[in-house]
């Protein structure tokens, strides 16, 4: 595709975005304590479908006051309150002629703050590798998790459903992100070393993948077709950059190929530099092996995409859509600063320090 594909519109189900630009989720930690989003979030929010972004999917947002939550002054779903302050958001964002997608979030072992409970849970009793990340208020090794049960594990599903209820129905939210990505709970189950279940939730990568697909199923179910669903999904974990699928291309068959046929309308793969080959031994990036497996499905990219030619790039190797993090946060006006020709500002990390909640700087971008 060629430059002006960026620009060009497009479309999630049965949803019509004006352009290919997506700001990707981001945990900002800016709610209040008992996760009511904040007027600060909704000027941040806004300020990315003021400068141009056809879609802005939100941070991870929390599905239940069990286990779900993941780092404090996060934002959930789960009361009138919760869904009120969203709502505030929402239209916001649909003042400035632009859609948000809600991003749902199960944090699993990697939960570091937790209004409602103590403890953390997880497919297997095994301690995350890494540390707990300071700037979202943590400090030291993560604990070992308690292994899920059966019921506890339909509860969860339910919950993701209910989320997904709310996001759309009450909350404004024009479609619905599962994040089973980056490490947490369901990335757990996906990953091998995580995950040593001998359940139907373990096993094989297409049997580590069931939870994923059982989730979108129930979230399809209770949202109706006419509501765009999409799945993050990623190699790469926040505690583990450098993971890889252990069966190379193999692996990535089987899991484009079951997603393929899971009822989503899209794909958003994250990798921190979409472009790069996804295993030693193969020179295909993620993108082109999802395009090449599952090549109806809409694909959204994600990783390092903020210079135009490089994402340009990665959309003539098979994506749709272009979601810019780091990028979108050092230029929250990236699609009219570009399309105008104009130069772009580069990310300062200290955005991000010493927490990563949203400055006042920010807000004057």
């Amino acid at each position: 595709m060629n430059r002006s594909s960026l620009f060009t519109p497009g479309h999630i189900g049965k949803v019509v975005l004006k352009n290919r630009l997506v700001v990707a989720p981001m945990t900002r930690v800016t709610a209040s304590e008992d996760g009511i989003a904040s007027e600060r979030m909704k000027l941040y929010y806004e300020d990315f479908a003021r400068g141009g972004f056809a879609l802005v999917i939100s941070e991870g947002i929390y599905i239940d006051k069990a286990w779900s939550q993941t780092y404090a002054f996060q934002a959930g779903l789960t009361s009138p309150e919760q869904v009120a302050g969203w709502r505030k958001v929402t239209n916001a964002v649909h003042q400035q002629s632009g859609l948000i997608f809600a991003q749902i979030q199960h944090a699993g072992a990697l939960s570091q703050g937790n209004y409602y409970r103590d403890g953390t849970v997880a497919p297997s009793a095994i301690r995350p590798v890494g540390k707990q990340m300071t700037f979202y208020r943590g400090e030291g090794d993560y604990p070992v998790p308690r292994e899920l049960s059966e019921n506890e594990i339909q509860d969860i599903i339910k919950s993701f459903a209910d989320a997904a209820s709310y996001a759309v129905f009450e909350a404004g939210f024009d479609g619905v992100e599962i994040h089973g990505a980056n490490g947490y709970l369901l990335d757990q189950f996906f990953t091998d070393y995580t995950n040593q279940r001998t359940d139907r939730w373990g096993g094989d990568i297409a049997g580590r993948l069931q939870l994923i697909l059982d989730v979108i199923r129930s979230v399809r179910e209770r949202v109706g077709e006419n509501i765009p669903v999409g799945i993050r999904i990623s190699q790469g974990k926040v505690n583990d950059f450098y993971h890889k699928w252990a069966n190379g291309e193999d692996d990535a068959r089987v899991v484009f190929t079951l997603l393929a046929d899971s009822g989503i309308d899209y794909l958003h793969l994250t990798e921190y530099e979409a472009w790069q080959p996804a295993f030693p031994d193969n020179a295909l990036s993620l993108i082109e092996l999802a395009r090449k497996y599952a090549p109806q499905l809409t694909i959204m990219a994600n990783g390092s995409l903020h210079d135009e030619a490089r994402a340009t790039e990665v959309m003539a190797k098979g994506a749709d859509f272009i979601a810019l993090g780091r990028g979108a946060l050092a230029n929250h006006d990236w699609p009219e600063r570009v399309a105008a020709g104009g130069a772009v500002r580069t990310f300062d990390s200290a955005i991000l320090g010493p927490i990563a909640n949203i400055k006042d700087s920010e807000l004057s971008l």
